[in-house]
């Protein structure tokens, strides 16, 4: 290990060992979080300010799994998500990280778009202190921002005066262009997309297509995120320089360190 590597190693160590906050990483997005050891928990620990989490509507309960066979049902998004960022944000002065950006809570609905966010909708009454509110024409941001990803009731989404959850949006909405209060995010299969897998250099016609997408949603005011993008170094260097907002991952300790030790500011500018 390199001289370098080692002093990295022993900062991060200390850090730990003395109980310090972490620093929040706004690109960090922790992709299927629920999946971890401690939902949530663990993300947070490692500064993520964005996490994953599906859900399905089990009579009448927001449960969370990635199939509707792994179900249990002490495992509700209010167990595991609301009610310790609540806590959290309470704790760190109205944030979930102190003195971070506001973070964002990606729910992918799994079971009926409709039915689902029926009873989203009531639940996230009881957190309106700590959520980004939107209304047709202003997003009034908060500690915490609810997108839904996955079945999503846009329609019914788009005629609330006021709500606390937004729609993920994919490649397509860029041309369509609906209200950013609306679609303030847009993600899309990186699969589908791109030939790359994160073996050898990216193609430089990828590159600009990558850099395209970006430019467009930035200029639309919205974020931009890909799944099933290639979750290593070469890859979350591509990815940064070209201004991906999210960087997915199931790896949340090499994208910690990674991020780290290639912070934003020092990277090349699109």
């Amino acid at each position: 290990m390199s001289g370098t590597a080692l002093w990295f190693a022993g900062l991060v160590w200390c850090a730990t060992m003395s109980g310090a906050e972490p620093t929040p990483l706004p690109q960090a997005h922790a992709h299927n979080d629920y999946a971890h050891e401690r939902p949530l928990l663990d993300a947070l620990d490692h500064g993520f300010c964005s996490v994953e989490a599906d859900i399905w509507l089990v009579d009448g309960r927001l449960l969370v799994s990635h199939d509707r066979s792994g179900v249990k049902p002490e495992r509700t998004l209010q167990a595991l998500y609301l009610e310790p960022l609540r806590e959290r944000i309470a704790r760190n002065g109205g944030r979930v990280h102190p003195g971070s950006p506001p973070c964002t809570l990606l729910i992918d609905v799994k079971s009926g778009a409709q039915e689902t966010y029926v009873v989203l909708r009531e639940l996230l009454r009881g957190y309106t202190n700590i959520l980004t509110a939107f209304t047709p024409t202003n997003t009034v941001t908060n500690a915490l921002t609810i997108i839904l990803s996955g079945n999503r009731a846009t329609s019914l989404l788009a005629e609330e005066a006021c709500r606390y959850a937004a729609v993920d949006g994919r490649l397509p909405d860029l041309a369509a262009n609906p209200s950013r209060e609306l679609v303030p995010l847009v993600s899309d299969n990186w699969a589908t997309n791109f030939k790359w897998r994160g073996d050898g250099p990216l193609a430089d016609d990828e590159r600009q297509k990558l850099r395209q997408f970006v430019g467009q949603a930035h200029q639309q005011g919205r974020r931009i995120r890909f799944w099933s993008a290639p979750d290593n170094p070469a890859a979350w260097g591509e990815l940064q320089q070209a201004g991906v907002d999210l960087i997915n991952t199931d790896d949340l300790t090499g994208l910690r360190n990674w991020l780290l030790e290639n912070p934003l500011s020092s990277m090349e500018t699109p």
